[in-house]
Formats: structure tokens, sequence, C-alpha cells
């Protein structure tokens, strides 16, 4: 029979290694913002380089000083072009927090999409739920969504939720287009479907959620890059074994940072900046944001409508 010392003794421990892990979690690396830095050769042969900064998933609530006081310094990135994904909120009075916090980014040319935690505040529930991709969701609160997208179209930044925009940022030709956020049925695709100008370098699609059935679309019209967040990069990680779940229809293997999908385009997946007030924690999962450097793509990487086509074969990064 076990010695019951020593059996006490191990529960002890690792009861003690919960609270410390859960403690770091909560108090040390979900506030231990990160900037990720990408190289990604998707634009057309002639084209000039572009520099994206990408931010989802801010979750801000008005007291989150340490978050706003970091965003704030993403300015002295000096992107070219600026892409928020969505879950900007977490609080129905943190609009003001999110459009201070962005400060000067907000007068450089922006694209964006709403996610669900624009629309609805978060909800506690079971984690468990989160191996369900099928599970019934209840709606929180509705947050001030539209003061928020009042704010940032007032500055400047295109919504290009359900419509396709032709820009031209730094020299480069854009062609872009957005849904709504698929993880809650809001996206609608058919409202922006058809292949994308193929005179364009550069090819955009955004969502915040990251559904196959969006990405399959957009590979299918053409577009180069497709920008997404909701996923949290996993958010509670595992060395060696990376995210348990994504959240959404995608493999864990594209939880965060940049893919494959099919044989023509690239997938960047936010691991994002904020967590749910209703989870605050992370582990093994920085929270971040991403300057993207978009550069010519080979020239024996031809691009066009028709490579664009294939769903069978997927590698990631």
């Amino acid at each position: 029979m076990p010695d019951v010392p020593i059996l006490r003794r191990a529960a002890i421990g690792t009861a003690g290694a919960a609270v410390l892990g859960l403690g770091y979690a909560t108090l040390v690396e979900r506030n231990a913002f990160a900037l990720r830095e990408v190289t990604l050769p998707v634009l057309a042969p002639d084209a000039s380089t572009l520099r994206v900064l990408h931010l989802s998933d801010i979750h801000m609530t008005p007291g989150q000083r340490l978050k706003q006081n970091w965003l704030r310094e993403l300015d002295r990135l000096e992107p070219d072009l600026v892409i928020n994904t969505g879950d900007n909120l977490a609080h129905p009075k943190a609009v003001p927090a999110v459009v201070q916090a962005l400060g000067g980014l907000l007068a450089r040319p922006g694209l964006f999409v709403f996610g669900s935690n624009d629309y609805f505040g978060p909800r506690v529930k079971n984690p468990l739920k989160y191996f369900d991709r099928d599970h019934e969701r209840v709606h929180g609160a509705p947050l001030p969504w539209s003061d928020l997208h009042a704010a940032f179209s007032e500055r400047g930044w295109l919504d290009v939720t359900h419509v396709r925009r032709e820009l031209e940022i730094a020299g480069v030709r854009i062609s872009a287009a957005g849904v709504d956020d698929p993880h809650i049925d809001r996206d609608r695709y058919d409202t922006v479907a058809g292949p994308a100008n193929p005179a364009a370098d550069l090819r955009l699609g955004l969502t915040h959620s990251p559904e196959p059935r969006v990405l399959d679309r957009f590979a299918d019209d053409g577009y180069d890059l497709v920008m997404a967040g909701h996923t949290h990069g996993g958010q509670l990680c595992l060395p060696l074994v990376g995210a348990l779940v994504t959240n959404c229809g995608l493999d864990r293997s594209r939880v965060k940072g940049p893919s494959r999908w099919g044989s023509h385009m690239r997938l960047h997946v936010s691991a994002g900046i904020g967590t749910s007030p209703t989870a605050p924690a992370r582990f093994w999962c920085r929270p971040e944001a991403t300057l993207l450097t978009l550069v010519p793509a080979p020239r024996e990487q031809a691009r066009s409508t028709a490579d664009a086509g294939t769903r069978s074969t997927f590698s990631p990064h």
C-alpha cells in the first residue's frame, strides 16, 4: 500500500505547481506583450515592399493601462498599413480606451473588420465547450460597436466588411475585401464574391475567424493573403504540443502565424493582444501584434486566379 505521507506530499506539490502556473499565466504572461516579425512573399513581382501591422483581439477594458501603453508605442514602427481583424472590446465603456491606445496608428492607412466581441460582451462559459465546435453559443450584452466603427472611420480607416475596395498604399496597388465574423455566422461572402483584381499588386482578404469555408472562397477568387485573428493562438498551450484548441474549424497547425492555404494563398492568423475578462490567462502563448513585411513573390511562382483554386493540398508554414 502506498505511503500516505508520500501521496500527500505529491498532491500538495501538484496543487502548488498548478497554483504557480495559474499565477504566471494570469499575472505575467498575459501582460508580456510581444512583437512578432514576419516576411511574406505575396506581392506582384515588380511591387514595392509593404510594411503591414496586424492587430487583433485587443479585448480592451478601461483599466488595462499596460496594454494601452504598449499599443500606443506601436506607432513608432511606422507601418505603411494597419490591419485590424476585430474583437477590440471587452467592456461597454472601452471605446475611448481603444481609440486612445491606438493613437497615431489611426492616422495611418488602415483596414478593419469586426469580431463577435465587438458586438457582444463576454460571458462566463465552461472551458470544455471550446473542445466542442458545435456547442450552442449564447451572446453577452450588446457592446457599442457602432461608436467604435464611427471612431475608426472618422480617422480614415476603411471598413471592408462585405465590400471590395481598391486602394494604393506606399506605391502598392491593393484589392481588398472582407467578411463579417464567421464565428457567429455573420459572414456573407456572396456580397464580395468574384475574382480579385488581377492587376493589383496585393489581393488581400480579411476575416475575424479563419473558418475554412471562408478561406476556401477567398482562395478560389485568387486572393494572395488572408488575415485573421480569433484563435488567441490557442491561448493555453503546452510545450511540444502547442495549442489544444483553435475555437474554430481551423486545424491546430495554423493556430497562429503564417501558413499556406491551397496552392497559392497565404494565411496569417494573429495570436492576438488580449484575453476575455472571463478567462484572463495565457500560457506558452504570449499576447502579440505582428509586423509583416510583404515582398514580391519569386517570378517562378507566377500569380494567377487559376492557381488559387486548389483546396486539397495544405502545408503549414
